[in-house]
């Protein structure tokens, strides 16, 4: 066998995955090193570029206006470039291209970068460096972005020969997209960007030590389906490589033939439907109560294209304390990195979730299914003793946010696609958001990336522009990147933004509400009169409590071309949210005035057992007693 990577065919390669003949190219073309980059990132696929021109890349933009297969979006940070790109590769399912100039450009990509590589999204950073004869002379904006991103890219490429130019792309198009989906940086010097050199798509890539196990191994999966069928408490934890895979209907198929209880990952939301009977919700810190008990215990765990990550588990010494577990994953550095597994499986959770279902058929053909109605009837309690709500404020005339969030998922045309900060919007996102069909939800789950929200819209948008896209936003993090609205407004990215606005970071006021003795230590936002001792405001939960508003949102918002509303009471959010729906020729950004004493609920304190949930300040649910507990 060479060391070639294998073709696949061409109905199973990832989307945006180049596709390669396996002829020889006899065409050669004479170009500049330049020309051949856009010439490559036509061939690779790529219909959308994020970025901003810069002294090192700018040799790359002179061929680019030529292109009639490559839009390039001009946005107004390079931050915006790379949270678009991400946005973008998780509405359609491509890999996206940002791009930036050396030393600040190149260093202000970081961010999304290692946004991308947390939550594994197929991305191709492509950089411009100064030439390499004054590479580690400390020159005019050199930056090693090579080494700086080492850490947090799936790999990187450092170009100064014009000639590989076309492989390199190539190659880095598909180590981003298959496998465990990840960012890939391109950093190409000026002088190779400029050398004389000929044009030539490879008909292959060769990957030499690359090579993606993508089918399970028979004996796992059939020592997993025993474990399903005899177990009598089990639970499928599905992770988002379940959506990187497309692999949901085969995830219903097998839940159902199953019959075993689902939950769904802050990264996996969508890819089981929410409304579905066996859908107990999402695990983790700010998870439903019924799924963190689910897997508390749980006897089987099945993972399928997840991490066992520290905001699911909780601490590790006290979680599922009675499950075997069954770890499915396309990384094998992911498989017991966490929590032991008993029963490892490599392999693409598409192939898994085929390989799972023939196997529980068979087991049931031979007489062995599992008895989950014991299971079902403690699930079913959980569920109902402590349901997803929230409490209106005292004064009906303040908004909710969770009522805010909850109508624009109600209200949202067919379809809509979701993207939100991180904080305690988007928590509230996650639990009342209509969570129904795989790719319309969004988020920065493994970073927590403030900012992420209105540039990753703009992206998704710029991929999907029949679709309606939300972006759900607290008024900390859209002060970080809300000038790409001004991206999104001259590029017709009619995008829709709610700012959850209570003046306040709140999830981090809520930790200092419970944790820190109510001291608000510099987490006021708005310029209401404050404390000198505590940080408190004066008229805490007014709707009036933000003064004159500074910034004022709406009209930042309209100077940055998009229209600006302002929604204060409850009595016209749903005539404001239709209004903000039925508008598609400009971006439209909603000023929500939300009570700033809403927490998240329910909480898992950071540091503690998942058996220490709190379903609301001081309440603590009550699992009861297994024999074996």
């Amino acid at each position: 066998m060479s060391n070639a990577v294998q073709q696949a065919p061409a109905a199973l390669l990832p989307q945006g995955l180049p596709r390669t003949t396996g002829q020889p190219d006899t065409g050669a073309e004479h170009v500049t090193g330049a020309q051949s980059l856009i010439r490559s990132l036509e061939e690779a696929g790529a219909e959308t570029v994020f970025g901003i021109p810069g002294g090192s890349i700018l040799p790359a933009y002179d061929p680019m206006m030529d292109s009639t297969r490559v839009r390039h979006v001009l946005v107004r940070h390079e931050q915006g470039a790379g949270h678009a790109a991400t946005g973008y590769a998780q509405a359609t399912g491509k890999v996206a291209v940002c791009m930036a100039t050396s030393g600040p450009g190149a260093t202000n990509l970081v961010t999304p970068i290692a946004d991308a590589h947390m939550d594994s999204v197929p991305l191709v950073a492509i950089t411009g460096q100064v030439s390499s004869a004054a590479i580690g002379t400390d020159a005019f904006q050199e930056a090693d972005i090579v080494g700086i991103t080492m850490p947090i890219t799936k790999h990187n490429f450092l170009v100064t020969n014009a000639d590989d130019i076309p492989r390199t792309v190539a190659e880095a198009f598909r180590i981003a997209a298959t496998g465990r989906p990840g960012p890939v940086l391109i950093d190409i010097t000026k002088d190779a960007l400029q050398a004389t050199t000929t044009f030539r798509w490879p008909a292959r890539t060769d990957l030499p030590g690359y090579r993606p196990v993508t089918k399970p191994h028979a004996k796992q999966i059939r020592e997993a389906a025993r474990l399903i069928s005899t177990s009598s408490r089990p639970v499928l934890y599905v992770g988002g490589g379940v959506l990187k895979a497309r692999a949901t209907a085969e995830l219903r198929t097998l839940a159902e033939l199953t019959g075993a209880p689902v939950v769904t990952t802050l990264m996996a939301l969508g890819a089981f439907p929410g409304s579905h009977p066996q859908h107990v919700g999402m695990p983790g810190m700010h998870g439903d109560v019924a799924a963190v008990a689910a897997l508390q215990k749980a006897d089987l765990i099945v993972a399928l294209g997840a991490r066992f990550d520290d905001r699911v588990t909780g601490r590790l010494d006290g979680f599922a304390p009675h499950a075997k577990v069954v770890h499915a994953d396309i990384d094998p550095a992911e498989i017991s990195k966490n929590r032991l597994a008993d029963v490892p499986i490599v392999g693409d959770a598409r192939e898994v979730l085929l390989a799972l279902v023939q196997a529980v058929r068979a087991e049931h053909t031979e007489g062995r299914a599992g008895d989950y109605d014991a299971w079902w009837r403690e699930l079913n309690h959980w569920r109902a003793t402590y349901r997803r709500g929230y409490e209106l404020p005292a004064d009906l005339g303040l908004l909710s946010p969770q009522q805010v969030i909850e109508r624009i998922g109600q209200l949202a045309p067919e379809g809509t696609l979701f993207a939100s900060g991180v904080g305690q919007h988007q928590m509230w996102a996650a639990q009342f958001l209509p969570h129904e069909e795989p790719g319309t939800w969004f988020n920065s789950g493994g970073a927590g990336t403030m900012g992420y929200a209105v540039p990753a819209a703009m992206g998704a948008k710029a991929g999907m522009p029949d679709r309606t896209v939300w972006a759900i936003d607290g008024d900390g993090c859209f002060q970080m990147t809300n000038q790409e609205l001004v991206t999104c407004a001259l590029n017709n990215i009619p995008i829709k933004v709610a700012i959850i606005n209570n003046g306040a970071l709140g999830m981090v006021r809520q930790w200092q509400n419970l944790f820190y003795g109510a001291r608000f230590s510099n987490t006021v936002l708005h310029d209401g009169a404050t404390n000198a001792t505590t940080g408190s405001t004066r008229g805490v939960g007014s709707a009036t409590h933000h003064g004159t508003r500074v910034p004022d949102f709406v009209q930042l918002s309209e100077a940055m071309g998009c229209v600006g509303l302002r929604c204060e009471n409850p009595y016209e959010l749903d005539a404001i949210i239709d209004k903000a729906n039925a508008i598609n020729d400009r971006p439209v950004v909603v000023d929500f005035i939300v009570h700033e004493d809403a927490m998240v609920w329910p909480m898992v304190p950071a540091g503690t057992s998942n058996d220490d949930i709190m379903a609301a300040r001081d309440v603590r649910p009550d699992f009861g007693d297994y024999a074996d507990d």
